[in-house]
């Protein structure tokens, strides 16, 4: 790994505690305006400070995030795509290239890779083909092991989706969280961020955040359970608690909810 690379990933996964917590906003590419990204600038702006990278797509990066205020942000930009929720979702391509990355000044590109799905084959060799862009270029790649239709997110079918995309060259992958977790992150070479997966209630999620870092994990890539939360900025900094400071879930529920509290002071505030 060449220095640029290494210092890239480094943006990315904090040198200080060498975890992560990444804000994923990138639902948009194939499930249209999700709730909580319908106004993208709008939810994306407050959480800039809190996160240690941003994953969304090119056309919201260009469109919605402020380039003077993401200065300090890393930029984990998604690269692949072609089809929605109205399609086979496996059948994605390589959707932007390795030079409007390096014009977008990101940190890591990101694709998807559907492992034991139709389009199995096509998204393996596209991961394949954007590492060797990624070695010429510096550029580290995250592999995303999304879940074919029939398959379901248990230990040994992640095991395999990750072992096979640090075998292709992934720098690092992001995966779910499951049972036996460790054997995930047992077995695969690189690090592993756990997806944040469906929204479901805040105590749940910084549970599980927790459960990811102590089976292995080196972060997070949350989104629908930080921007959908009642909170996003109070969730946040209570998911970066557990991440960075190995705080446990009850506590870091007290510090959401007393952050919670003092934002709605603040609204109150502002409306008098």
């Amino acid at each position: 790994m060449d220095w640029g690379l290494k210092n890239r990933l480094s943006r990315v996964i904090r040198p200080e505690t060498g975890r992560a917590v990444m804000l994923a906003v990138d639902h948009g590419y194939f499930l249209g305006p999700t709730t909580g990204l319908e106004d993208a600038e709008k939810t994306v702006k407050p959480l800039l400070p809190y996160a240690d990278a941003l994953m969304p797509a090119r056309g919201v990066l260009r469109t919605c995030v402020d380039p003077a205020l993401a200065v300090d942000t890393p930029i984990v930009i998604r690269v692949s795509g072609g089809n929605s929720i109205l399609g086979e979702l496996s059948d994605e391509d390589l959707t932007m290239t390795m030079e409007d990355a390096l014009r977008l000044n990101v940190s890591g590109v990101a694709l998807s890779i559907y492992v034991g799905a139709e389009n199995q084959h096509r998204t393996l060799i596209n991961l394949a083909k954007l590492v060797d862009e990624g070695t010429r270029y510096g550029m580290p790649v995250l592999a995303v092991t999304a879940v074919g239709k029939d398959l379901g997110k248990d230990a040994r079918y992640l095991a395999l989706s990750c072992r096979i995309a640090a075998e292709l060259g992934a720098h690092f992958v992001k995966t779910y969280y499951c049972d036996n977790f460790e054997r995930v992150t047992g077995t695969c070479p690189v690090p592993i961020v756990m997806a944040g997966g469906k929204k479901i209630p805040e105590l749940d999620a910084l549970e599980l955040t927790a459960k990811a870092i102590d089976g292995g994990a080196v972060g997070v890539d949350m989104g629908r359970n930080i921007f959908q939360a009642d909170d996003p900025v109070a969730m946040i900094q209570a998911v970066r608690a557990v991440v960075h400071e190995d705080l446990k879930p009850t506590k870091a529920y007290e510090m959401y909810k007393d952050l919670k509290g003092e934002g709605k002071k603040k609204a109150k505030k502002k409306k008098k």
